[in-house]
């Protein structure tokens, strides 16, 4: 798969993050979305090639340090997951509600990795049951 390479340092690729306003509400307007307890998961695809991610929170989440450091982390998350190289080419912007404020690291990793492991499988049709 061409684009940005992992595992090359200790950060996130500005390649992979989501940087202009309107990718942002686009993937909020047209995107699908998954729903969490500190966050929502919204996704869509997108022409470059490889996953790029966003993070926003308001400040009803906390104050700015609260809000950077919630940022720090799902970034951290993300840039840690080992499936991140099987994504397709998706925008994602994870939104972090009020709740996730009080939430701890533990809790906000099995959440977070909980949304974006339905990720890859959300353009399949679900089985019938039974």
């Amino acid at each position: 798969m061409p684009g940005p390479q992992q595992g090359t340092g200790q950060r996130l690729p500005s390649a992979e993050k989501l940087r202009r306003r309107a990718d942002y509400l686009l993937c909020y307007r047209t995107g699908r979305r998954r729903h969490g307890a500190p966050a929502i998961l919204y996704f869509v695809a997108n022409q470059v090639g490889h996953p790029r991610l966003g993070i926003t929170a308001s400040r009803k989440v906390g104050n700015a340090v609260i809000r950077h450091k919630l940022k720090r982390r799902v970034k951290e998350i993300y840039r840690r997951w080992p499936h991140r190289g099987q994504l397709p080419a998706l925008d994602l912007v994870v939104h972090l509600k009020p709740e996730a404020g009080g939430t701890d690291f533990s809790a906000l990793r099995t959440e977070l990795l909980r949304l974006l492991s339905g990720v890859g499988q959300t353009g399949r049709k679900r089985e019938p049951a039974g």
